[in-house]
């Protein structure tokens, strides 16, 4: 038999059909890797078939006497859906992840028996040093193929560039000559394909420059007959809501609500939800446990929706998903390109509609900004590192550095990958290589990101076919006009696909549930590590007699109902100045209903509010509107000691030690505070790191308030 004989008879077993035969490029990409054992680049569109070259190539070099096949993939639930299908189709298949690490001296035993012919990996466990020493060498050694799945997020140009994935480079220069290597995306233009085909073709040679080689590209036409696209544009969230409650259950099938920030998807899942609508909400907050239940509800049409932020994307597998709606709009055509192609995949028509809201571009350019390294951070993190007498983990250097802990993170990554710092066992340290900061490099991302949302604009704004656009953002040289969106059928003078009217009550009832407020604050429980660095001697639990009750907030700033007006009445002057002023009507009466609502154990007796330096009209005006609805004893507000200035607005140890000495109690409210019979409410503006009303809540409580109740205005994020 020939190879395409042999290839040929695997697929019809894998898919369990007798006739199954390959499609344009699936077969050369199987014969490039297997028996040219060249490295290719699978650049096809979601659902043509990317797995089954893999699946493939992985039994035939196994045929060959060829290790495991191992498989970089980037997300939990893809690697769930990869690890089925392999199972599926008789391949023994395993995992190395965070969330099996007591198994992997087992399964990496596996693989140097040949017990394993498929091993799945995520790219984070190439910067983790146990995985380095302990796995990777085994790895190398009995490798008989590696793919990199979802591989446009090597590249800086990626919509989803991951620092992590850049190890892939250091990788695949490790490996023996004769390993075929395999990269598939189905979201990546040219300048992409050319980034990856160069990180492919790297070999080292000696200890000269890199040697690149040529890469075997596949690419075809990207263009997904089976959606509908439309784009709706509709006056305010109260009336995208109406929308989805309408019409929610006219969409065909099963499938997936995108929101583009993590309250935005709970908020409307729980409206919903609340309404009757079978959904459940998908974020980075959502327990590992509850994602798997949820993707899992999801597949089993169990639910109509799941609404999820970014969280679920890349390679979720549902071939049946009937649509795809999102309230917002990605920062990039091929990021929506990316997720709105879980749709469609095995049914004729799909509906993929997008509402857009005027809130996107504040949403885009804050997550465009916070993944970008800063020089000046970046020195210091080094700094630090260099400075210390022993690694340091994450939360020790929270410490000495005034980066939050994410970013931080972030930025440990990166060092890492351009070689200026590792992580060992014990944490981080130095290597002593020099980091220079790349600002044309940074200065051209931040470019081509800022293009990327003129574009998402001119995708809303409807001037050409919906589907020619987004594949002609991918640089497909077959765009065309699909005859089937909006754009197209307004073209032949016909009606849009989707309804456009929100009925009245339930625009009434989507205004009633945005107009709710109250946001739990939890209280915090425990001082950050490492402050006896900073000159304050706090360590461990915050004593019982010291800590607060748990607060409330009208909103967070983020929210799909009071948001906005938070937003507004937080937005700086041109010159980027906090703007003070009384609070407006509209939340005045929404802390009313905070307050309502909120089922404490002990009504307060007292109002007081957190001295200010930007906003003290606004803090002061609350507390008096407060104390006279709610009559309430009013004790104004907590001094600030003389010579206060702005807070900082780094990570947890910094923020804490901004505001120790902050405020003071004077002998009178000290006595006020004594005699009060029940708590005190104790009012903010705006709260993020909570380390304001833990410190301020302190100082009353050892004055003698018999407890405090946090209620702040909004919350960041």
């Amino acid at each position: 038999m020939t190879l395409r004989d042999d290839a040929r008879t695997i697929l019809r077993d894998l898919t369990g059909v007798a006739e199954a035969d390959f499609r344009d490029g699936q077969y050369e990409a199987i014969e490039a890797l297997v028996a040219d054992r060249r490295r290719a680049l699978v650049v096809q569109r979601t659902g043509w078939g990317k797995s089954a070259v893999y699946f493939v190539s992985c039994l035939l070099r196994r045929r060959q006497g060829a290790g495991a096949t191992v498989i970089v993939s980037p997300l939990l639930a893809l690697m769930r859906d990869q690890l089925a299908a392999a199972e599926r189709a008789g391949i023994r298949a395993a995992a190395i992840n965070s969330a099996n690490a007591t198994e992997w001296g087992e399964t990496i035993e596996a693989v140097r028996t040949g017990a394993v012919d498929l091993l799945l990996i995520s790219p984070e466990r190439l910067t983790n040093p146990r995985f380095r020493e302990d796995v990777l060498p085994t790895l190398v050694a009995n490798m008989g193929l590696l793919v990199v799945d979802e591989a446009h997020c090597i590249s800086d140009w990626g919509h989803d560039f991951r620092p992590d994935y850049r190890r892939i480079r250091d990788l695949i220069a490790q490996l023996p000559d004769g390993v075929p290597i395999l990269a598939t995306t189905a979201t990546a233009n040219s300048r992409v394909i050319t980034d990856v085909a160069e990180q492919l073709g790297v070999r080292l040679v000696g200890d000269g420059p890199a040697d690149p080689e040529e890469v075997f590209v596949v690419r075809g036409p990207l263009a997904r007959d089976s959606l509908r696209l439309g784009v709706l544009r509709l006056p305010t969230a109260r009336h995208r809501l109406g929308w989805l409650l309408a019409h929610l259950d006219d969409l065909p099938g099963s499938g997936i609500i995108y929101a583009l920030t993590i309250s935005a998807a709970e908020d409307t899942a729980r409206l919903l939800a609340d309404h009757g609508h079978r959904v459940r909400s998908y974020t980075g907050r959502t327990d590992p446990a509850d994602r798997e239940a949820a993707e899992k509800a999801l597949k089993d049409n169990e639910v109509k929706a799941l609404v999820a932020t970014s969280a679920l994307g890349m390679g979720f597998d549902k071939p049946d998903l009937g649509f795809v709606v999102h309230l917002g709009a990605p920062s990039s055509p091929v990021a929506y390109y990316q997720q709105v192609g879980r749709a469609g995949r095995a049914v004729e028509t799909a509906d993929v509609l997008l509402l857009p809201g005027p809130e996107d571009r504040d949403i885009w350019q804050y997550f465009a900004s916070a993944s970008m390294p800063s020089e000046a951070r970046a020195s210091a993190v080094l700094a630090a590192l260099a400075e210390a007498d022993r690694p340091l983990s994450a939360a020790a250097l929270e410490a000495r550095v005034d980066i939050r802990r994410t970013p931080l993170e972030l930025l440990l990554k990166v060092l890492a990958v351009d070689g200026s710092a590792e992580k060992v066992q014990q944490g981080w340290r130095t290597t002593g290589v020099p980091w220079t900061y790349d600002a044309e490099r940074y200065g051209r991302i931040a470019a081509a990101r800022t293009a990327e949302q003129g574009a998402m604009v001119e995708y809303e704004a409807g001037a050409v076919c919906r589907m020619e656009f987004l594949t002609a953002q991918l640089d497909d040289p077959q765009a065309h006009p699909c005859g089937r969106c909006d754009v197209c059928l307004r073209a032949a003078g016909e009606p849009a696909w989707y309804p456009q009217d929100v009925p009245g009550e339930v625009l009434a009832e989507a205004g009633a549930q945005l107009a709710h407020a109250g946001v739990p604050i939890e209280p915090r429980r425990q001082w950050p590590s490492g402050m006896d660095r900073l000159g304050i001697p706090l360590k461990g639990r915050i004593p019982a007699g010291e800590t607060l009750e748990e607060g409330r907030a009208i909103a967070r700033l983020t929210d799909l109902g009071h948001g906005r007006s938070l937003r507004e009445m937080f937005a700086p002057d041109t010159e980027g100045r906090p703007v003070d002023r009384p609070l407006p009507t509209e939340l005045a009466t929404a802390c009313i209903q905070v307050l309502s609502g909120w089922n404490w154990q002990a009504r307060p007796v007292a109002v007081i509010g957190v001295g200010s330096v930007g906003r003290p009209e606004l803090v002061a005006s609350t507390v008096a509107g407060l104390a006279r609805v709610g009559r309430l004893l009013d004790l104004g507000v907590l001094p600030l000691h003389a010579g206060a200035g702005p807070t900082t607005t780094g990570n947890s140890a910094f923020r804490l030690a901004s505001v120790w000495d902050r405020w003071e109690v004077p002998a009178e409210l000290a006595e006020r505070l004594a005699d009060l019979a029940g708590p005190v409410l104790l009012v903010d503006d705006l709260v993020d790191s909570r380390w304001t009303m833990a410190v301020a809540g302190r100082l009353l409580r050892r004055a003698g308030a018999p407890g405090v109740l946090p209620l702040a205005l909004g919350v960041a994020g």
